[in-house]
C-alpha cells in the first residue's frame, strides 16, 4: 500500500505539473495575448491533439497495462517495450504526414500548426507509459519539473504582446519535445537492446485499437468542445472563455484522477494473480477518497468563481465565471469514472463496458453541443460536457453494481454533498462581504476548508481513523 501511496503522490505531481504551467502563466498570458490569442492557441491545439490521438492509437494506456502485466518478467517486458515503441513510431509518423498535408498547408492558422508539428513529433518519443507500467513515477515527475520550469521562464522572457503568439506556442511545443527526449536517458537501466530481434508488432494492433475506441470517444468531449465552439461561433474569444474555465477545473481534477492512473498497474497485477479481495479493498478506499475530496473541491470552485476570475484573468473574461460554476461538478463525475473505469474495468479486461460508457457520453455531448453552442456559445459547451460526464459515470456505476454496493456509494456521496453545500453557502456569504482580491480568495478557501474539516470531525468521519492508523504505523517503525 505504501508504494501505491507514493506512486499516487508522484503521479499527482506529474499530472499537476502538466497543468501547473498554464496556471502560473495564465494571469500574465491572458492579459498579454488577450482572449483572441488564448482562444486561437486553444482552438489550434485541440485540432493538433486529434492527430496525436489517432497517431497513438491507444498505445499510452495499452502500453502502461502491458508493461504492468510483465513487471516481473524482464525479457517479456523488454520485448513489449520495443514492439510498442516501433509501432508507435510508424502510426504517429503517418499521422504527422497527414497533419502537414492538411492543416499546415491549407489552414489560415498554418504558421501556428507548423510549430505544433513539434507536439506530434514529441509524442513519438513519449515513453512515460513505460515508467507508469513499472510503477516508477519519480523519474517522470523530475523530468517534468525541470522542463516546465524552463517553459515558464521562456514565456516570461519572450512573450510580450499579442504578436508573440507563435513564440508562446513554441515555448510549449519545444519544451514538450525536450522533456520526452530526456526520459530516454534512463532507459539503458531498464531495457536490453539484445531483445530487439524477432519482434512481433502486429499482435499489439488489435488490443491497442480496442482501448483506442473509448479514447476517441473521450476526445470528443475533451477537444471537440473547443473545436465546435470555434467552428460554430467563429469566435476564438468564446473558445478562450471555455478554455480558461477548464484550466482551473482540470488543475483541481488532477489531484483526484491521478489516483486511478497510479492504481491501474497495481490492480492489473492483482488481477493477473487472482487477488480479488485486495482489488475490492483498494476500490472501496479509492471511492471514499474521491468523494471526500471531489465534492468539496466542486463546491469550493463554485463558491470562489465570482471573486477569483476578475483578479486572476483580468478584464474581458467575465464569461469565465458562469462557465466555471457550470463545469465544476465534472470533478466529481470524472473522479468517479476514473476509479470505476481506468482503475477497475480496464485492468480487469472489461473493455467493452468501458468503451460503451465512453461512447455513450461522447454521443450525448456531441448532440448537446450542436444544440446548445449555437444558442449559448461556450456556456452551451459546458452544459453538454456536464451532462455527458454524468452519463459516463452513471453507466460505469451500473456496470459494477454486482461487485460494489451502489447504495453505500450513494450514502457517502449524500453525506459529503451536504457538507459541501454548507461550505458553499458560507463561502458565498463571505464573498459578498469581501472585496475582489487575491487575499479575499485565499481567505474564502481557508474558511471553506475549515468549515468542511469541522463537519468531518463532528460527524466522526472514518478518514480520521485511517489517518490515526497510518500515524501509529509510522511511529511503530
Amino acid at each position: 500500500m505504501n508504494k501505491v501511496i507514493k506512486n499516487y503522490l508522484y503521479n499527482a505531481s506529474y499530472q499537476l505539473l502538466l497543468i501547473i504551467l498554464p496556471i502560473i502563466t495564465t494571469p500574465y498570458v491572458s492579459r498579454v495575448l488577450g482572449a483572441d490569442g488564448v482562444g486561437t492557441y486553444s482552438y489550434t491545439n485541440s485540432i493538433t491533439q486529434y492527430f496525436i490521438l489517432f497517431g497513438c492509437i491507444g498505445l499510452n494506456l495499452y502500453g502502461q497495462r502491458e508493461i504492468a502485466y510483465y513487471q516481473n518478467d524482464v525479457r517479456k517486458r523488454n520485448r513489449t517495450f520495443f514492439e510498442l515503441v516501433f509501432l508507435r513510431a510508424i502510426t504517429i509518423s503517418i499521422s504527422l504526414i497527414i497533419f502537414y498535408l492538411t492543416m499546415v498547408q491549407f489552414s489560415k492558422y498554418s504558421s501556428i500548426f507548423l510549430i505544433q508539428t513539434l507536439d506530434i513529433i514529441a509524442s513519438i518519443f513519449d515513453i512515460s507509459w513505460f515508467f507508469q507500467g513499472i510503477e516508477d513515477f519519480k523519474r517522470t515527475v523530475l523530468r517534468n519539473f525541470l522542463v516546465r520550469l524552463l517553459c515558464v521562464t521562456l514565456i516570461f522572457i519572450f512573450v510580450k504582446s499579442p504578436a508573440d503568439l507563435p513564440l508562446y506556442v513554441l515555448c510549449y511545443s519545444g519544451t514538450l519535445f525536450l522533456g520526452n527526449i530526456s526520459l530516454w536517458l534512463y532507459m539503458p537501466k531498464y531495457v536490453n537492446k539484445n531483445d530487439i530481434n524477432g519482434l512481433n508488432i502486429k499482435k499489439h494492433i488489435r488490443p491497442a485499437v480496442m482501448l483506442f475506441l473509448p479514447q476517441i470517444a473521450t476526445s470528443l468531449y475533451t477537444y471537440l468542445d473547443k473545436t465546435m465552439i470555434g467552428y460554430i461561433t467563429d469566435n476564438t474569444a468564446e473558445v478562450a472563455y471555455y478554455e480558461q474555465s477548464q484550466t482551473i477545473v482540470k488543475t483541481v481534477m488532477t489531484v483526484i484522477t491521478s489516483l486511478g492512473t497510479a492504481m491501474m498497474p497495481r490492480i492489473a497485477n492483482l488481477f493477473k494473480t487472482n487477488q480479488y479481495e485486495e482489488i475490492k479493498k483498494y476500490m472501496n478506499a479509492s471511492i471514499k477518497f474521491v468523494l471526500l475530496l471531489a465534492i468539496p473541491f466542486t463546491f469550493g470552485i463554485m463558491g470562489i468563481a465570482k471573486g477569483f476570475v476578475p483578479w486572476f484573468f483580468g478584464e474581458g473574461y467575465e464569461k469565465v465565471v458562469p462557465n466555471m460554476m457550470l463545469i465544476a461538478p465534472i470533478i466529481i463525475f470524472i473522479g468517479m469514472s476514473t476509479i470505476t473505469g481506468t482503475q477497475y474495468l480496464l485492468p480487469l479486461g472489461r473493455q467493452k463496458e468501458y468503451t460503451l460508457s465512453v461512447i455513450a457520453g461522447a454521443v450525448i455531448n456531441f448532440i448537446l453541443n450542436i444544440i446548445f453552442i449555437s444558442i449559448f456559445g461556450s456556456i452551451g459547451a459546458a452544459i453538454g460536457t456536464l451532462i455527458a460526464e454524468f452519463a459516463v459515470m452513471g453507466f460505469q456505476l451500473y456496470f459494477i453494481r454486482k461487485e460494489f454496493s451502489l447504495l453505500g456509494i450513494f450514502k457517502q456521496a449524500i453525506k459529503y454533498t451536504l457538507f459541501g453545500l454548507i461550505m458553499f453557502i458560507v463561502v458565498i456569504l463571505l464573498s459578498n462581504i469581501l472585496s475582489v482580491s487575491i487575499v479575499s480568495t485565499f481567505v474564502e478557501i481557508f474558511v471553506g476548508a475549515i468549515v468542511y474539516g469541522l463537519l468531518l470531525l463532528i460527524s466522526k468521519d472514518s478518514i480520521f481513523d485511517i489517518l490515526k492508523a497510518k500515524i501509529a504505523e509510522r511511529r511503530a517503525r
